[in-house]
């Protein structure tokens, strides 16, 4: 069944991880100036990129119907969204740039979050999408 708001969520995370892989590569052409690039740069950069992936990945299984990604994807959203407000929000914790990033990956995050938790997008998704062993005549 297709599902436009699932496939506007894998937009929308795919350009999520595009941003973040693009502020590692600044990351690695910065590194020479310590006010620009910190270790908190070093550390975050990676962990957010990995958490796009992961948001991707669940979003793309989602999108063909699978349940237990679309659960998954709706429980590590909010939790990466918070993430993100936090290091907007901290004063001083990170680099101005890195501020700004991280704020557009909040706004795709943040509709994300919402698009996922539309009335009866999670229910458009196939029952039985993860490959249980009943079929939908047997259950009831």
């Amino acid at each position: 069944m297709k599902n436009d708001h699932l496939n506007t969520v894998v937009k929308l995370l795919s350009a999520f991880l595009v941003i973040s892989l693009a502020t590692i590569v600044a990351t690695v052409l910065m590194r020479h100036n310590p006010t620009l690039v910190t270790t908190a740069v070093w550390i975050r950069t990676p962990l957010v990129a990995a958490s796009a992936a992961i948001l991707l990945v669940l979003a793309r299984r989602a999108a063909t119907g699978h349940r237990g990604s679309f659960r998954r994807l709706r429980i590590i959203s909010p939790v990466v969204l918070t993430a993100i407000i936090v290091v907007v929000a901290w004063p001083g914790a990170f680099p101005v740039w890195l501020r700004v990033e991280q704020a557009v990956c909040g706004v795709f995050l943040l509709s994300v979050v919402v698009r996922t938790n539309l009335r009866g997008v999670g229910s458009s998704l196939e029952a039985g999408s993860e490959h249980s062993a009943t079929t939908p005549a047997t259950r009831r």
